[in-house]
């Protein structure tokens, strides 16, 4: 089956002016083009763009998705590479997905400090709490927080 830019971009819950963006950064080159010059995609094409997606949402430059779907038309002679660059996709993910569990933690602890420091009229009242009358599920974060 085949698309115009704007089925596409519906489809993808993209703007068109990325996929014009990506084709003109080389990131489609298997793109076909119809009457008049019009971009002409296929279900391949919007399978490229879903990882172009992956890739760019994993914190990928440009200039290293053009290198992916470089290796991807070499076809089997860079599987290595391919699978190389997705186990760091990964890797840094799951660094990031760490850092964000630190900061969400930070970010709990504040809530309750600032709802129960409200509710008691001071942080004064918060502060000077004893360990066990902190939610079990933020008491460690307090001593994270401490200069």
């Amino acid at each position: 089956m085949t698309y115009t830019i704007g089925e596409t971009a519906e489809l993808l819950g993209v703007p068109a002016s990325t996929m014009r963006y990506y084709d003109k950064e080389g990131l489609l080159p298997e793109l076909s083009r119809g009457a008049g010059g019009r971009r002409v995609f296929a279900d391949k094409d919007l399978e490229a763009l879903k990882v172009i997606d992956c890739l760019k949402q994993s914190g990928l430059h440009i200039s290293e998705i053009r290198q992916f779907m470089q290796w991807y038309q070499q076809g089997d002679e860079t599987l290595e590479q391919r699978r190389a660059l997705f186990q760091n996709c990964r890797a840094s993910l799951i660094e990031q997905m760490k850092q964000l569990q630190r900061t969400l933690e930070i970010v709990e602890y504040k809530c309750w400090y600032y709802e129960t420091a409200t509710r008691r009229g001071s942080e004064r009242a918060v502060l000077d709490l004893p360990e066990d009358q902190i939610p079990e599920r933020i008491r460690g974060y307090r001593g994270r927080l401490e200069v």
